[in-house]
């Protein structure tokens, strides 16, 4: 049985000046986050360490952008992922996560480093938002294949990293 939040369509209202960071082992187990991260997310840091870092996964997310993002996480290429999280009281925020790879002295990489900051409420409201429902849709009726399918053809060549950086402006 789940504990997770039933989601409210209310986002959380937070500092988006401020950055929220985590670092996971490789499975995405949390290792560390920050004031903010802990903040924004409403639990506490010791409801957060050592959990999956999908505790905070909003069920509207398409599953098709968790694929695309671990694809790129092994194979230790970075990748900027825009991701609607939920909040322990079921309130959604939006961010955009770049990722750092944590080494040890053999140079092997052992964690993963996500620097997340808030994306402008037009470039959510005009491209992801639509965009994710539409993925998530297809998602339940035909499975994450066929969802992947339309992502492509949405980003018509390109890759997600560089259409979301695109968009961003980055």
């Amino acid at each position: 049985m789940s504990n997770k939040p039933t989601p409210i369509d209310q986002e959380v209202n937070w500092d988006k000046s401020k950055m929220l960071m985590s670092k996971t082992d490789l499975s995405g187990t949390i290792e560390y986050c920050n004031a903010n991260f802990i903040k924004v997310a409403g639990y506490t840091e010791d409801e957060l360490i050592g959990k999956p870092h999908n505790i905070i996964r909003h069920p509207d997310m398409p599953s098709v952008i968790f694929k695309v993002l671990w694809e790129h996480l092994k194979k230790y290429e970075n990748i900027n992922a825009v991701v609607k999280n939920m909040s322990k009281t079921g309130e959604y925020y939006w961010v955009v996560t770049d990722f750092d790879f944590v080494k040890n002295t053999d140079l092997k990489i052992t964690h993963y480093s996500g620097i997340r900051r808030s994306i402008s409420d037009d470039v959510v409201k005009n491209t992801f938002d639509p965009l994710y429902k539409k993925l998530k849709e297809i998602e339940t009726a035909s499975g994450v294949d066929a969802s992947e399918a339309h992502l492509k053809e949405v980003l018509a060549g390109k890759s997600y990293n560089d259409w979301v950086k695109e968009i961003l402006g980055k």
